[in-house]
């Protein structure tokens, strides 16, 4: 049944409010006058994910400030909408200074190659959005039930492939934005709608999506997009000729869970189709459309796009997709994945130029100690006439560099204590969490300020074995949202309480497969003790290439998961 036959009081309450909001506006301005409290109205907080803000509390204070009887510490986060992770140098000066004068100093890489601020107060929030959109960037639809950040893979000067695949990535990112002029209205003081008359959503409608949408474009042999990770994917298929002959479409990928909830499961998205470069866009828009019509608005659990696909089946999303589209999709193509990795250091480009990946743990740009990558970075920025790349494994490219500038590049970064040469290991580099503690309010333990000391303990193991110059994907977050992909970690650990994971083992190394449960509610000494022996087997006993993932499958760790319904299954 078609969400438009729903009586609206059947749906869940958000659906009411996104509703009633006058299109995304609700009372978000009154809000932001009250100088009484530091935060703004519970249905408002909804709203202003679809302006790119959550309202968060430093939880690392909330108990001493109850027991003072003070309201919690209330601030804002505030996410970038940068298709596919680009800035030029003058903006990344711009977001450097915004995050000096109004965040916590630092800036975060997401996992979908954007940035986001933290510990930004309310008097502050407008003039930050103001000061972000003085940059020609902005923030609108980086949160909320609407199409999210567009991912592409990060180096568009790799081939010539992979820049007319940026351009596509570009081009569905602008065509998925909200058309509301609220956002105008409430952080740049725009015109109202003239008369008072409603604006008109001609994609979303008035209760935009049921829940958030994500959409990635990948370039093979690399899915450093984690491309099945998402609700819409498309994968470059080239020519006899080397030429960009079109994209596989997927469908259906999305990471999040609820604990205990077993109707709730992450899901990899299928290959449903191929379609023309120029038939991208129309693609994008029917999927996005279909789920609008057919997405789950009473069970909010239940409501992303992966739940409307296995409800439906992946041969009934092309069918009705080419029933909109009024023509027929071909069939998928071939194509072959290596990695889900990001390539460190310098890369040679097909544009003549280089391209440095800088390793970012985490995502977290700060000075700390002797390693201040925020203030060089700040210096290159200064001198640098490219751009810089943010990629979904949370690092940094110092993108479009002569020849001639690249000794200047490496002695910025060793002047600020960072070795461009430095060989890290190579768990440590294919690592990844999300922020968790102190801010986000979802966690249920620690993420990002955990897991360094984690891997220190985990490439002890590996060099003691000698698999010092393996990889193995670790994936950390502090609950079972899923905001860092820790179901396509070869190791994953997910959040459960304080101090306490559930071990996920055997997702595949190229991001084709999702992980399953090993051990539940641990802390780190049955970690290590679990990881120790297995780690141990691995050097030993592992066939020739074959990645951890893998092998923890064939020793009967656990049992390959083949399907995102049966995630939760033994």
């Amino acid at each position: 049944m078609s969400n438009d036959d729903i009586d609206l009081d059947a749906l869940d309450p958000t659906e009411r409010i996104k509703h009633d909001s006058n299109f995304l506006r609700g009372t978000i301005e009154q809000g932001l006058a009250d100088e009484v409290t530091g935060a703004i109205a519970e249905s408002d907080t909804k709203l202003l994910k679809f302006h790119g803000s959550y309202m968060q509390d430093d939880r690392d204070v909330r108990a001493a400030r109850q027991k003072k009887k003070l309201e919690p510490a209330y601030s804002f986060m505030i996410r970038l909408r940068m298709p596919a992770g680009v800035c030029t140098p003058q903006q990344w000066l711009a977001l450097d200074d915004i995050a000096t004068r109004h965040a916590n100093g630092t800036l975060r890489i997401t996992t979908r190659q954007t940035f986001q601020y933290h510990g930004v107060i309310k008097r502050d929030l407008k003039t930050t959005m103001r000061a972000i959109n003085d940059t020609l960037l902005d923030t609108i639809a980086a949160c909320g039930d609407v199409n999210r950040n567009v991912m592409c893979s990060p180096n568009p000067y790799a081939s010539e492939i992979h820049s007319e695949v940026f351009e596509w990535s570009k081009r569905i990112s602008d065509h998925l934005l909200p058309r509301t002029s609220a956002y105008h209205e409430i952080w740049l003081d725009g015109d109202k709608v003239a008369g008072g008359e409603p604006d008109f959503e001609p994609i979303y409608g008035p209760r935009y999506l049921p829940r958030k949408f994500k959409i990635a474009v990948a370039v093979p042999p690399m899915n450093d997009v984690d491309i099945y990770a998402n609700c819409l994917g498309f994968i470059a298929i080239t020519d006899d000729k080397g030429e960009l002959a079109g994209f596989n479409v997927t469908v259906g990928g999305g990471m999040g869970m609820t604990h205990g909830d077993t109707a709730t499961y992450p899901r990899l998205a299928d290959v449903i189709a191929f379609c023309r470069p120029d038939q991208s866009v129309a693609v994008a828009k029917q999927i996005v459309a279909l789920q609008r019509d057919y997405g789950d608005r009473v069970n909010r659990k239940h409501a992303r796009f992966k739940y409307t696909v296995d409800d439906h089946g992946p041969e009934w999303i092309r069918s009705e997709l080419e029933h909109r589209l009024g023509w027929s999709l071909e069939d998928p193509r071939d194509f072959h994945f290596e990695s889900n990795a990001d390539r460190y250091g310098w890369v040679d480009g097909a544009d003549g130029r280089g391209h440095f990946t800088l390793f970012v743990e985490n995502g977290r740009i700060k000075d700390e100690g002797e390693c201040r990558m925020l203030t060089a970075l700040r210096e290159i920025a200064r001198v640098h006439d490219g751009e810089f790349r943010m990629t979904p494994n949370q690092n940094v490219i110092i993108s479009k560099v002569a020849d001639q500038d690249r000794p200047r590049i490496e002695a910025i970064l060793r002047d600020h204590g960072i070795d461009p040469d430095a060989d890290r290991s190579a768990v440590r580099r294919s690592s990844m969490a999300c922020v968790a503690f102190p801010t986000c309010g979802l966690a249920m333990a620690e993420s990002e300020r955990y897991l360094p000391s984690l891997i220190d303990r985990i490439d002890a193991m590996m060099a003691e074995n000698g698999l010092q110059e393996d990889a193995i994907i670790v994936r950390m977050t502090g609950c079972p949202n899923g905001c860092a992909r820790p179901y396509l970690g070869e190791i994953g650990f997910v959040g459960k309480a304080p101090g306490k994971y559930n071990l996920y083992l055997g997702a595949g190394f190229q991001g084709q497969r999702l992980n399953k449960l090993y051990r539940e509610n641990i802390g780190e000494p049955e970690i290590l003790a679990e990881l120790e022996p297995m780690i141990g087997r691995y050097a030993k006993e592992r066939e020739d290439g074959e990645p951890f993932g893998d092998f923890v499958i064939r020793a009967g760790y656990v049992h390959a998961t083949t399907a995102g319904r049966n995630f939760h299954h033994v």
